[in-house]
């Protein structure tokens, strides 16, 4: 099958973007170069296509139960208007993916799926509400997907909306107006910046991203690629399914076993080896990497300790923008996981001087 194309290709095509094929989507990776797009969202904003994402409705009376046991959250602790970071896991433990859970109303719910697991996502959501008195639906062609992050991105689409951004909260979404098009409008994001992400009908697409284009023009507003978003995404410390998450890793080898509520009431999928999980240290860490080298560390690199022996494997790295030097992440041997730890990185046969730090590598300011 030829890679499908989001509703606002045509737009990317006018503005002179590079693409890839990324999960079946033929995507926009840069348009003029990721580091100018990639200072644009520390600085000012950045404007994304992310309509290659899954998008899921759970409808019905018991669609927080059926969600409760589905998921690692607790979704009926969800208030009507808010959104959660969970996790999708399989009997054993490991991450089938990580999503972010809107509750739109009592009895509503939209899950919102990475592009390259909406299928998994869809099948497993679609088998595990069976025997609720809950309704599933893959909503995915419905949806257009933008977002617009960065510290300028509320200035950029307020005059767009009557929704007063000041009381829409971090992980928040609420039906709305933009450009005089119905949005789910969300101040969520994957980029370690303040921003809001925007749900339009494919049709509305392009009149919501030329809105916020002309909108955003007196804020240096720039068009952002898939690029970018990696680099970004990285820098603030978040995951990417099939680097740092995977169906063979467990949400506390992530560090993220925040995100599992043992506590909530009922069983749900992978429940018994979660908590199994939760009572032993796992063998292996995930730390930050930096260096002062020129050469970054890269996916599947590996990370030796000084005497040259393996103690671990690089799963994200790239220079960083912001910060001005390579950083990665990595899972190390638990003993040389301490911030501090001098390690090194065998890029093409050279081992390279990294220093373990605490993750992220970068906060914005509040």
């Amino acid at each position: 099958m030829p890679p499908r194309s989001t509703p606002l290709h045509g737009v990317h095509e006018a503005l002179g973007a590079t693409f890839t094929e990324f999960a079946g989507w033929n995507m926009p990776v840069r348009y003029a170069g990721e580091t100018a797009e990639h200072t644009a969202v520390r600085t000012s904003a950045g404007l994304f296509d992310l309509s290659h994402m899954g998008e899921i409705r759970i409808t019905g009376p018991q669609a927080a139960a059926a969600l409760d046991y589905a998921l690692v959250a607790n979704a009926s602790a969800i208030t009507a208007g808010r959104a959660r970071y969970t996790m999708l896991c399989n009997a054993a433990g490991g991450v089938l993916d990580d999503l972010i859970v809107y509750r739109l109303a009592d009895e509503e719910f939209l899950i919102v799926a990475n592009a390259a697991n909406a299928a998994v996502v869809s099948t497993e959501l679609a088998e595990r509400v069976t025997g609720f008195d809950a309704a599933f639906h893959d909503a995915s062609d419905e949806y257009a997907l933008i977002a617009v992050q960065g510290p300028r991105a509320a200035a950029i689409l307020s005059p767009l909306t009557s929704t007063d951004l000041t009381e829409v909260k971090y992980y928040a979404g609420y039906p709305s107006q933009v450009a005089g098009k119905d949005v789910l409008l969300a101040r969520t994001g994957y980029t370690g910046e303040d921003g809001f992400e925007l749900f339009t009908a494919p049709g509305d697409a392009e009149d919501v991203w030329r809105a916020l284009t002309e909108s955003g023009a007196e804020h240096d507003l720039k068009p952002a690629g898939l690029a970018c978003r990696d680099t970004l995404r990285l820098e603030a410390g978040m995951p990417l399914y099939g680097n740092e998450l995977s169906d063979r890793l467990t949400p506390y080898d992530a560090n993220l076993g925040r995100v599992v509520k043992l506590d909530k009431p009922g069983d749900f999928v992978g429940k018994q080896a979660l908590a199994a999980a939760a009572e032993k240290p796992t063998e292996r860490a995930l730390v930050g990497l930096t260096t002062q080298q020129r050469r970054a560390p890269r996916h599947d690199y590996r990370v030796l300790d000084e005497s040259g022996a393996e103690v671990g494997v690089v799963t994200s790295g790239a220079p960083s923008p912001t910060l001005g030097h390579p950083i990665g992440m990595a899972y190390v041997d638990r003993a040389v996981s301490e911030p501090g730890t001098a390690l090194q990185v065998d890029i093409r046969g050279k081992g390279v001087a990294v220093e373990v730090v605490e993750l992220p590598f970068y906060r914005r300011n509040a």
